[in-house]
């Protein structure tokens, strides 16, 4: 199993293939995951601030699976796990799309074509997912386990979105973490920053 990026989500029926744009595949923000858990993780002494210069190179796909392996050692099973969940998926909506009660034998032979014709790339946009949230996973670990106070990144939509996702991960934790991100203009760039309330 590998990691790719394949695109937005698919809204599959039997009158076609569309792709919900506002659902882009969580591959996309991989990169920046691994910036941010590759920045974050190292000795911290108390009261001193830290920078990292985000290098802007993007990494191959077996790069960022190699990155990833350190952060979540893992991620084989998980994506076995997750390939079988999908799998499983796929037939199940194959099956009612078969026993429909309100598609013509014509509209159902059409669906279950769109259907396998997506089938790789719905396996994959779930693999990825799977993916990024392990990697979200281990980077809201980081920020629990090292009391770190805050992160402030450039106010790009990739980094807001993966702070968000950290925030709700933190949310959801058996003793919740309280997060506020704010968005901040400084020195002409406009910034967004996570604010963690650690204790």
């Amino acid at each position: 199993m590998e990691l790719k990026y394949v695109g937005p989500k698919p809204v599959i029926s039997h009158t076609g293939i569309e792709f919900d744009n506002n659902k882009e595949d969580k591959f996309a923000y991989l990169n920046i995951v691994v910036q941010l858990l590759k920045a974050l993780n190292h000795e911290y002494f108390e009261s001193r601030t830290y920078t990292y210069n985000a290098d802007t190179s993007r990494l191959s796909e077996n790069e960022l699976l190699r990155e990833l392996k350190k952060y979540c050692p893992d991620i084989d099973s998980l994506m076995e796990q997750r390939n079988d969940v999908i799998e499983s998926d796929i037939e199940h909506e194959l099956q009612r799309a078969k026993e429909s009660d309100t598609l013509t034998q014509e509209d159902k032979k059409t669906l279950q074509n769109n259907i396998n014709i997506m089938h790789d790339y719905l396996v994959q946009r779930s693999l990825n997912k799977t993916v990024y949230y392990c990697a979200i996973e281990a980077l809201a670990q980081l920020l629990k386990n090292e009391h770190i106070d805050y992160i402030i990144t450039p106010m790009f939509q990739k980094f807001a979105h993966v702070l968000h996702s950290v925030q709700g991960v933190l949310l959801k934790d058996k003793f919740p973490i309280q997060t506020h991100i704010d968005i901040y203009q400084d020195g002409g760039k406009l910034l967004v920053k996570l604010q963690v309330q650690n204790s």
